[in-house]
């Protein structure tokens, strides 16, 4: 098995909704804002090449939406998916399995392109997975969090027939070597791998854990549907990965790709910040 970091680009967001009640005076020692206090966030997405199989995990935001709605995010930077692809050897026809851990727009936004005004899945050759719980919650979308989920990111994966439903089961071993844990704090039934990968594991933490400024406990994202399950969910999660040793793989920190733990008088804090290729 190898592991491959695909960058997608840099988007922002604000940032009091990414750290919710904590105050922007705190916040931007680690994540410092604009003049229009938005702060920049990467969209890192994950390549697994295992045997015949390559499995990409989340996809972005992509390309296929309005000049309007791109204004509202100011993307940025030179690399997309394409390209971070075709930087490894790689085109979207060679991708298997595309791994969606939930389907917020910056996540499943690159699954589908536009094409001659028709919406079709950007990986031909891929069975897309999703979870049926995950499905429903974003296909009956409440008012809070339906801009989130856009129809056309979603509904044509399944009208392709290349979407899957992966059993909403604990500690669940999806494929060999890749377990899944489910969290429900931030949006109902989020899925995060977990990878054994040369003695170790690594953990994608999707939107449990966004960057490295996330992880005292208070920091939780005005955007979690749950805030207080997100905080029991990410204290038990902490607690498990700092006693296994384990590595966590960041999807939106600006900065730093992955990182383990350590404990410090304030609480569990990163210890080492590295690049995935690193390890």
């Amino acid at each position: 098995m190898k592991l491959h970091t695909i960058n997608t680009g840099f988007f922002k967001l604000d940032g009091g909704a990414m750290f919710g009640v904590v105050p922007k005076a705190i916040w931007q020692k680690s994540n410092p804002a604009d003049a229009n206090n938005l702060c920049t966030w990467a969209m890192r997405c994950l390549l697994i090449e295992d045997g015949d199989s390559l499995i990409l995990v989340d996809t972005g935001i992509g390309n296929k939406q309005s000049e309007k709605f791109f204004s509202h995010y100011f993307l940025h930077g030179d690399d997309t998916m394409e390209k971070s692809l075709a930087n490894l050897g790689f085109g979207v026809e060679d991708i298997t399995d595309v791994f969606l851990t939930h389907l917020h727009f910056d996540h499943v936004g690159g699954a589908v392109q536009r094409v001659d005004e028709k919406f079709l899945p950007t990986f031909k050759n891929a069975t897309y997975w999703s979870n049926e719980k995950h499905w429903h919650w974003a296909t009956e979308p409440n008012e809070r969090e339906k801009a989130s989920f856009l129809k056309e990111n979603i509904l044509p994966l399944q009208q392709s027939g290349q979407l899957k439903f992966i059993p909403e089961e604990e500690d669940l071993e999806w494929k060999t070597g890749i377990k899944i844990d489910f969290a429900y704090g931030h949006t109902d039934a989020m899925m995060l791998p977990k990878i054994s990968y040369k003695d170790k594991t690594i953990v994608y933490m999707a939107d449990l854990l966004p960057s490295v400024g996330h992880l005292p406990l208070p920091y939780v994202m005005a955007y979690d549907m749950f805030p207080l399950k997100t905080l029991t969910e990410k204290s038990a999660f902490l607690e498990k990965a700092v006693a296994e040793d384990w590595v966590l793989m960041l999807e939106h920190d600006p900065i730093n790709e992955c990182c383990t733990l350590e404990r410090t008088e304030k609480g569990i804090r990163a210890a080492i910040t590295f690049k995935l290729r690193d390890l």
